[in-house]
């Protein structure tokens, strides 16, 4: 019936008929009323009378006030705040879904008219963003080949503002600064370097009238003790406020360098004082003609034996050090195997090839001739027939390098003078037995099964494992040039929201009551910069609970008590979480719940959390009003956010819902006027029946 006559009557009619309604009850509460005095009267006497009705009509009075409050709020307060809120949410987030107008149903044209302002504001959207997609697909590509580029430069490359803020990383860097926590964006270069070598060289280039000039320094790891070899360049890129510019740092880690610059001066100097003393004590013998008596025959020989051994033991130590002296690269075993066989297909000689997924740390030139010789001079020599090359990898760690062929074996005295031979890559001293002394190895024939005759070389030196594709994207160059025209804003307070540095994080745990002995059991976050989340720059761990989980618990987030058996404790996770949330603000769904399980172990951790926080279910209510649920489901389904059903109630999951929730939120929030992180708190307190904010009473005065 209420929607019939919603249908067939206008908005103003119907607000008229609501009035006169009231009007029409208050006149009847009022006659009722004067009713029932009037017949108290005889009973009662005139002043009771009249007390009577005054009471019953007021009573009828305000319950129609009640009633009419009632109505207002669930029919035209509640329907503009939801109105209100998914206008808002389609104007500053990327919302497809039709508007919702069921709630609004009674207030006439207003909620078709806000559908179809929605839905010509998305159309404009589709359009205009149709319009910047087909503009910018190619500066997208090139960018991706940009970051791919500088992500594979063999060197680490920084871009730092004045301040030392890290605004650009490639891969490279992110592993040089190794430590506890790794690069980030907008962290401090000074956190990871020793800031003296850093300081000295900015201050020479910036004191220089060489815009071209460039520094070299030697600085070493805060948290790794590495020492690492840099070159620092200033970069005058325009900025919004004039300032003194920012600087690129290439770095390069020398420490294995100098161990083994170290160590062959050390066989050098041992070198020179071996020989010399047998030496010198060979010319005295000499010098004085002792060498005819046999005293002096005997010291003569004693001498050269003496000479001889050290001459002996040097040079084992010299071949068994040089593959570490000589410059080495990783190369796939793969693309090793593929020249070897393209230069044999040069030959007229097939080759049959396999390689397991290795990396190979050789010198892929020398080897790739070595391989190359010894297949040419097996098949044109001997005649071998069905040769194939297999590199597989050994259970020591190393690769074993395996030529097979039908035919009989290999004579050593053979292969002895085929290793002789140059190689014809260059340098006439090459020869298969240098290549083999580079690399700290040896070459032999043997008998393998189904007649087959084998020649091996072992590797003793291969790279880490090949890196899976989430390894590989990693290493893609990180960057936000906008942080170079950041300008200081002083207190908090003041920090517009788009400039905030966040982390936003989530824990599971064995139960809902820390006060009773319930623990975490997991640990995720991520980096949000400028209100968009920095690729890479992700923290997640187990953790050791130190009790059981319960299985009510496990069947939420599907944490088992074998998964975190060798788990870290919260004293090492809680301190590494600390580091990476260094300086930023945490955001979480629900944040008191969380802060109060690592609160509670601040004395173990170390650390103190007093971090500035944000509360995504606050800045739900913000947005949407307190009335709305403000759960974390139904604030991702409010936005068009898709939570996976497996990753939902695990904390990496979670995590990237609250971030993507507050990624949309940041804009809506301007939208009402709220640019600052100070505005944003003193909006959220007033929801404080909701949920307490978890800042402390200074939080705005930091």
């Amino acid at each position: 019936m209420h929607e019939w006559l919603a249908r067939r009557l206008s908005l103003r009619l119907r607000v008229f008929l609501f009035f006169a309604l009231v009007a029409l009850g208050g006149l009847a509460a009022v006659v009722v009323g004067l009713w029932a005095g009037y017949r108290r009267v005889p009973e009662a006497g005139l002043e009771s009378g009249f007390v009577f009705a005054g009471l019953i009509a007021c009573a009828g009075i305000l319950a129609l006030v009640v009633w009419v409050w009632f109505l207002f709020d669930e029919n035209v307060a509640k329907a503009i705040q939801k109105l209100a809120g998914g206008l808002r949410a389609r104007a500053h987030a990327d919302i497809a879904e039709d508007l919702d107008h069921q709630p609004a149903r009674y207030l006439g044209d207003l909620a078709p008219a806000a559908q179809a302002i929605s839905g010509s504001l998305a159309a404009t959207k589709n359009a205009l963003a149709e319009a910047v997609e087909r503009e910018t697909t190619r500066l997208a590509v090139e960018n991706a080949r940009l970051q791919a580029l500088l992500g594979d430069v063999p060197a680490g490359v920084l871009l730092c503002t004045s301040d030392h803020q890290i605004v650009f990383y490639n891969g490279n860097a992110q592993a040089v600064l190794s430590g506890e926590v790794s690069a980030g964006l907008d962290r401090s270069l000074l956190d990871y370097l020793s800031p003296g070598p850093i300081r000295r060289a900015y201050e020479r280039l910036n004191a220089s009238e060489d815009p071209d000039a460039a520094s070299d320094l030697l600085c070493a790891g805060m948290q790794s003790g590495e020492v690492l070899a840099g070159r620092m360049r200033l970069v005058h890129l325009p900025q919004r406020s004039a300032g003194d510019p920012g600087y690129v740092l290439t770095l390069r880690d020398v420490t294995t360098d100098l161990a083994l610059h170290s160590g062959r001066e050390e066989l050098l100097e041992e070198v020179f004082d071996r020989v010399r003393r047998p030496a010198a004590n060979l010319q005295t013998v000499l010098d004085a003609d002792a060498e005819a008596t046999g005293n002096g025959r005997a010291a003569l020989l004693g001498e050269v034996g003496a000479l001889t051994h050290a001459i002996t033991d040097l040079s084992k130590r010299y071949d068994a050090a040089r593959g570490g002296w000589w410059p080495m690269e990783e190369i796939r075993s793969s693309e090793l195997v593929d020249s070897v066989v393209a230069l044999c297909a040069r030959e007229g000689i097939t080759l049959i090839a396999d390689a397991e997924r290795l990396m190979l740390r050789c010198d892929a030139f020398q080897l790739v001739a070595l391989l190359t010789h010894l297949v040419e001079r097996l098949a044109n020599v001997i005649r071998a027939k069905a040769i194939s090359l297999r590199i597989a990898e050994e259970e020591d760690g190393g690769a074993l390098i395996t030529i097979g062929w039908f035919g009989n074996v290999l004579q050593v005295g053979l292969l002895e003078g085929w290793l002789d031979v140059p190689l014809e890559v260059g340098l006439a001293n090459v020869t298969g037995r240098s290549v083999l002394a580079t690399h700290a190895t040896e070459a032999w024939p043997e008998l393998g099964a189904a007649q087959r005759a084998l020649l091996r070389i072992p590797l003793p030196r291969i790279a880490p494992p090949i890196e899976t594709s989430q390894a590989r994207a990693r290493r893609a160059a990180i960057y936000d040039f906008d942080l170079m025209n950041r300008a200081p804003t002083g207190a908090l307070a003041e920090t517009p929201l788009r400039e905030l540095t966040c982390v936003v994080f989530d824990t599971e745990t064995t139960g809902l009551l820390p006060s009773s002995g319930d623990e975490i059991v997991q640990i995720a976050a991520l980096r949000l910069i400028g209100g968009k989340r920095i690729p890479g720059e992700t923290f997640e761990s187990l953790v050791n609970p130190g009790r059981p989980i319960p299985a009510s618990a496990t069947e939420v987030h599907h944490v088992t008590d074998a998964m975190v058996a060798d788990a870290p404790t919260i004293a090492d996770v809680g301190r590494r979480f600390h580091a990476f949330a260094h300086d930023a603000v945490l955001v979480a769904h629900n944040a008191p719940f969380d802060l109060e399980f690592l609160r509670r172990h601040e004395t173990d951790i170390g650390k103190c959390f007093d971090h500035p926080v944000l509360d995504t279910v606050l800045l739900s209510a913000v947005v949407f009003g307190q009335s709305e649920t403000h759960t974390l489901d139904a604030l991702t389904e409010r936005l068009g956010i898709v939570i996976p059903p497996e990753a939902r109630h695990t904390a990496m999951g979670d995590t990237i819902a609250t971030a993507a929730a507050l990624e949309m939120m940041i804009p809506m929030l301007e939208g009402q006027g709220l640019r600052t992180f100070g505005e944003v708190i003193a909006a959220v307190r007033r929801h404080s029946r909701l949920l307490k904010d978890a800042n402390s009473p200074d939080a705005l005065e930091r």
